[in-house]
């Protein structure tokens, strides 16, 4: 089914339903579109933050104590 279709099938579905439940599937397709939005933008975060040398550091595996540095040794 294209776009098109499903479109005008859900118009003629909305044109059926009394007001009450119009009104609930206009406020499940706002949910439905901001968790969509929401999840667009997460994944261009993480794809921003990816592509950043921002956490470079973390990669680098530096050891800054061995254990010649503890002053006690626990078993």
């Amino acid at each position: 089914m294209t776009r098109e279709a499903i479109i005008q099938k859900t118009v003629e579905v909305l044109q059926a339903l009394p007001d009450e439940k119009i009104e609930e599937v206009s406020d499940f397709a706002d949910y439905i579109l901001k968790t969509y939005d929401d999840r667009l933008l997460r994944r261009g975060m993480q794809a921003l933050v990816e592509k950043s040398d921002t956490f470079s550091f973390v990669a680098e595996d530096q050891e800054l104590y061995t254990v010649k540095d503890l002053k006690e040794k626990y078993k």
